[in-house]
């Protein structure tokens, strides 16, 4: 087997690496990466030393791919399948691109900035960096729900790159800033994202370690047992 994954099942820039290898059941050695511990971290240091998952390793290629959306680009140019990832239109991958990079900076990254926040004494608690966060996390589904159509994608009628990374996104986020009433296109988007086999699977291999989320409790029951309702 050509590829090895280096992630961890809670993370959730790894769940879009996977999302995107599940899409086209793409074969690759999973390699579960704790990285306070040095020996299971050995071989990621080694290939990308600032120590961040996920990383593609490319046997064949003798070629270690790091950054989510550089590995879903590698896999849609060196291991195509079905669902193509990246559109063939110019314009089309030109805004699937942009929305990925709008998932990971205005939705994961607030997100992060609340869930690290939780997860300090409470006397080292920064709400003025938690109010900023709340607040993109706002401007961003309202700018969501303008661009979601009923049944579709992010980006036309095709799940993406941009899906891959809307998916774990919304799914941590939505317990550090819920989505509210008033976005109904974006809760019907979610909803059909997080059922879609890819992402279901993802979530599953997830659900064990979900209990070291901090937001554990905020999120929906149906978020973690894929339950439709």
């Amino acid at each position: 087997m050509s590829l090895v994954l280096y992630y961890h099942p809670l993370a959730s820039f790894c769940h879009k690496v996977l999302i995107a290898l599940y899409e086209n059941e793409t074969p690759f050695e999973p390699r579960v990466v704790e990285l306070s511990d040095t020996s299971s971290a050995a071989d990621l240091f080694r290939y990308w030393p600032l120590g961040k998952i996920p990383v593609l390793y490319d046997r064949d290629a003798a070629r270690a791919v790091p950054e989510t959306s550089i590995i879903v680009e590698y896999l849609a140019q060196r291991y195509p399948g079905p669902t193509r990832l990246i559109p063939e239109d110019p314009e089309s991958a030109l805004q699937v691109r942009l929305w990925d990079r709008f998932f990971d900076l205005y939705v994961q990254a607030p997100m992060q900035t609340i869930v690290s926040d939780r997860r300090k004494p409470s006397t080292r608690r920064d709400s003025h960096a938690v109010d900023e966060a709340e607040a993109t996390l706002h401007t961003a589904y309202n700018m969501l729900e303008k661009q979601l159509r009923d049944g579709g994608w992010v980006v036309g009628e095709e799940l993406s790159l941009a899906d891959c990374a809307a998916a774990p996104a919304l799914f941590y986020a939505y317990a550090a800033h819920p989505f509210g009433d008033q976005r109904p296109r974006l809760t019907a988007y979610f909803d059909r994202l997080r059922l879609r086999p890819s992402v279901a699977r993802v979530i599953a291999e997830a659900r064990p370690y979900l209990q070291n989320f901090p937001l554990r409790e905020a999120l929906p029951e149906r978020f973690v047992t894929g339950a439709s309702h």
